[in-house]
């Protein structure tokens, strides 16, 4: 590890490439949030404090473990933490959940084209995998930039529509009593929010456990995954809101963002389609990459044709359509990721001393 390579992970870096490879085209959309919080009501604050709290934990847990072993690739991370037949398992359900949700962004690229500028899917969709395809082509450095220079944007769309939500429409009982009929993504909004930090975290492995082994030092790493944590915790909140306060109108809503923020105009509405398109990008390029790191076995002269035909197959897979895919595919995986978390805290009592600086 060169001291150049080093310093250009910042807290910045880490915190926004963190954010970003969780938010995608279920978070910014609303619709996740939706499933796994709003539905619960104001109880659903508590399980956006228990989330948060999870992101932050094990998220530098993570970041830890791949900066000790030096690591290239989620597996190494993975098999330290939960050994050689379990970490095989959580290897296996990592490595076909990259793929699939690879193709699940590039299906929502398609409905966004199709639902927001009314222009065919198979534009979004293949606009999507060409450009996923050429940052992923140019290394960590260029996946880390890519998604590091959205995030920012969405904050700020996110937090400009949450505020405006709540001025002119503070929260109401009615939109309570709805939420007391609505079914949530678990029984309570405990198991929801355990559920939703679970398979997020299974995303973002791929890319914080080679990004751990890249940054200068632990102290680095310990303040991008708080501010990365309370980042996605500040950005839950906002959509939490937003939906809360309107979810009389957009609970059975493919896209309640898109939703709230035509209510504002119609240049926020297009304004936040951009950015949606941008979200579902980052999450494309960290699945992209996390897949293509995990098939190091074939050798590096066929590393861009590894890319290009992960890439394709993708594409093809992603005709299945994205909320399909979504509905059935993240909270099985969810459940499946607990089994990692597991593993991870295992390492923190009793593996702890074997991570070094």
């Amino acid at each position: 590890m060169t001291s150049r390579t080093a310093a250009q992970i910042t807290v910045f870096k880490v915190a926004a490439t963190y954010i970003g490879t969780v938010v995608g085209a279920g978070f910014a959309s609303g619709q996740e949030v939706l499933q796994f919080f709003s539905v619960y009501g104001l109880d659903g604050l508590l399980g956006i404090s228990l989330s948060t709290l999870l992101f932050f934990f094990f998220g530098y847990l993570i970041l830890i473990i791949g900066h000790s072993l030096n690591a290239t690739s989620y597996v190494e991370v993975v098999r330290f933490s939960n050994g050689n037949f379990l970490g095989t398992i959580i290897d296996v359900i990592i490595t076909i959940f990259l793929f699939a949700a690879l193709a699940a962004m590039i299906a929502g690229a398609g409905a966004i084209f199709e639902e927001q500028f009314h222009l065919t899917p198979l534009w979004g969709t293949l606009l999507m995998a060409f450009i996923s395809l050429l940052t992923v082509i140019s290394g960590i450095k260029g996946v880390i930039n890519a998604i590091s220079y959205v995030v920012p944007i969405l904050l700020v769309t996110v937090f400009f529509v949450a505020i405006y939500s709540l001025y002119v429409n503070p929260i109401n009982a009615a939109d309570l009593q709805v939420a007391d009929t609505l079914q949530g993504a678990g029984p309570n909004w405990i198991v929801s929010a355990l559920n939703y930090t679970s398979y997020n975290l299974v995303i973002a492995v791929a890319v914080l456990a080679p990004m751990g082994a890249k940054a200068e030092s632990r102290k680095t790493l310990f303040w991008g995954a708080l501010l990365g944590g309370l980042g996605l915790g500040l950005g839950i909140v906002a959509i939490f809101l937003s939906i809360l306060t309107n979810l009389e109108m957009v609970w059975n809503v493919e896209v309640p963002m898109i939703m709230i923020s035509s209510k504002i105009a119609v240049f926020i509405q297009l304004l936040f389609a951009v950015v949606l398109f941008a979200e579902v990008y980052t999450t494309a390029v960290g699945n992209l990459y996390g897949f293509v790191s995990r098939i190091n076995f074939i050798s590096d002269r066929y590393h861009i044709w590894v890319i290009v035909g992960t890439t394709i197959t993708a594409f093809f897979v992603s005709q299945v359509g994205f909320s399909a895919m979504v509905k059935y595919l993240y909270p099985a995986v969810g459940y499946g990721g607990l089994l990692f978390l597991g593993g991870l805290l295992y390492v923190w009592i009793f593996k702890r001393d074997k991570l070094t600086d």
